[in-house]
């Protein structure tokens, strides 16, 4: 790293710091965060009198253990949101950590009528400490293959960007152009040069058995808590807590109303209900989309929803690409690739293995060019310096860009959270994916970028959270995104 990259690595590494966690060893399990136990308060207004629309309206959250004593720590993690489901209505809460075992959740009022206040615990500050201990000590849990092959001849050895020391020699692979680190044990037959693909290998990782029952017991918890408080508020709000754990930004960056996205901040999100509103957006554009599964997603989206798109089948596998779909009267070009690894798809090839930045740095720009972007999910069981340096890569790429081609349109997806059974918890944790949504918001600041909140969308809305949101959240994205494209149009 520069001395510049790594002054701002110590930066971000900083501000995403948590707070210190009980270890586990010295605990029982009825010491950890119980939902059923917490409560949470809801503040009467400042000034007293009716709430608002435009009011700031607080929720004093405590936490106790299985044996009803209140906890004196902070580190839980927390989500909360307000909502109405009739109304269709939602918005994200910003959860604030006293470190003390009690939480602040504070929402904003934008509409009229009653709300619910949701709160989830995602885990308790004791599953934080094991999982944190986990990246540390076992980085290469996620582990990864790639398949060498010479004429009949065909190895597979093990990959990843950590590899365990060995006497085994190690394929280097790091991409010279960004510094992205790659590499594999060499197989005993062929060279280094007869690799031809990668794939994801598995997962293997070493918990205790109080560790274990830790991650199944909150797997498993979604638990409803009433506070009496909640019915003194003059009708406005009606009961339910659910337990959920998260630290946003300063302010919401949007809400939900009869299940439409409504941006804050000067963002006017419209509608593009129909295929000729989207077609008539798209017209004369070059969209050209780069990540993970999240990103492809936005793909098979315009690829249904577009009736002139017809995609050009290029042989590639379901999962990986890469994608082309083109409308030719409509002069529409559409584009998924998946991003480079640590990526767990099966039987990448080679050739179709590309880093971002050196996608960026090809790409010519210009005002009927849209890039997206969206690379997050892949990198939650490694070290968060892995993550930082590969987005310090694609930022130097889209700075790049920008400079010789400003009027290329950039849009980056966040993180999102997700449906957590043992497995996700393990591997691909709302924490992990929170520190890293942090690090991409601070990444991309100050650049002429724009964000498609995925984490507060997810939040809001009255759907179960998965890795890939449902119609409904999709939709709305897309519409974010095509206001961005045609801030003027809608239809």
């Amino acid at each position: 790293l520069s001395p510049k990259e790594a002054f701002e690595e110590d930066l971000l590494l900083q501000s995403i710091a948590w707070p210190d966690t009980p270890p586990l060893q010295s605990l029982s399990l009825r010491k950890s965060s119980d939902p059923a136990h917490s409560t949470f308060t809801i503040l009467g207004r400042m000034g007293g009198g009716q709430w608002q629309i435009g009011d700031k309206m607080e929720v004093i959250i405590k936490m106790y253990d299985f044996q009803g004593r209140p906890k004196n720590c902070g580190g839980d993690v927390i989500v909360a949101r307000l909502h109405n489901p009739a109304l269709g209505a939602g918005v994200a809460g910003k959860v604030v950590d006293h470190l003390n075992g009690s939480y602040s959740a504070v929402f904003s009022l934008l509409w009229e009528g009653s709300a619910q206040v949701e709160v989830i615990l995602v885990h308790p500050s004791e599953a934080v400490t094991v999982l944190g201990r986990l990246t540390r000590e076992q980085p290469d849990r996620v582990f990864f293959k790639s398949q060498f092959r010479s004429g009949r001849v065909s190895e597979t050895t093990t990959c990843n960007v950590c590899l365990r020391p060995s006497r085994q020699p190690v394929c280097n692979y790091t991409e010279l152009h960004t510094g992205q680190q790659w590499f594999c044990y060499k197989p005993e037959k062929l060279s280094c040069d007869a690799r031809i693909s990668h794939s994801r290998g598995g997962f293997t990782q070493n918990i205790t058995a109080m560790e274990n029952k830790l991650f199944q017991r909150y797997a498993l918890s979604i638990l409803y808590v009433c506070s009496e408080r909640l019915r003194e508020n003059i009708g406005l709000f009606s009961c339910s807590f659910i337990v959920f754990t998260i630290c946003q930004s300063s302010g919401p960056s949007g809400y939900y109303y009869q299940g439409v996205w409504r941006a804050l901040g000067g963002t006017t999100v419209w509608q593009f209900n129909t295929s000729s509103a989207i077609t008539q957006c798209l017209r004369g554009k070059v969209i050209k989309m780069y990540g993970d599964s999240t990103i492809r997603q936005w793909f098979e989206y315009f690829n249904g929803a577009i009736s002139g798109l017809k995609e050009f089948n290029l042989h590639s596998p379901k999962q990986t690409g890469p994608f082309i779909a083109l409308d030719y009267p409509n002069n529409i070009f559409l584009m998924y690739r998946c991003h480079g690894p640590p990526i767990r798809f099966m039987n990448v090839p080679i050739s179709e293995v590309h880093y971002i930045a050196n996608e960026l740095d090809n790409v010519i720009g210009g005002s009927n060019t849209v890039v997206v972007l969206g690379i997050w999910s892949h990198f939650s069981t490694f070290p968060i310096e892995v993550y930082i340096r590969r987005l310090q890569s694609i930022r130097s790429a889209v700075v790049r860009l920008l400079s010789r081609a400003p009027e290329t349109l950039v849009v980056i997806r966040t993180a999102n959270p997700k449906a957590l059974n043992l497995y996700e918890t393990l591997t691909n944790s709302d924490w992990y994916s929170l520190q890293r949504d942090k690090v991409l918001r601070a990444m991309f600041k100050g650049l002429n970028v724009h964000l498609v909140d995925a984490w507060e969308m997810v939040v809001a809305y009255n759907l179960p959270h998965s890795l890939h949101p449902q119609p409904p959240i999709i939709k709305n994205m897309i519409n974010v995104l095509l206001s961005y494209i045609c801030p003027q149009k809608g239809g």
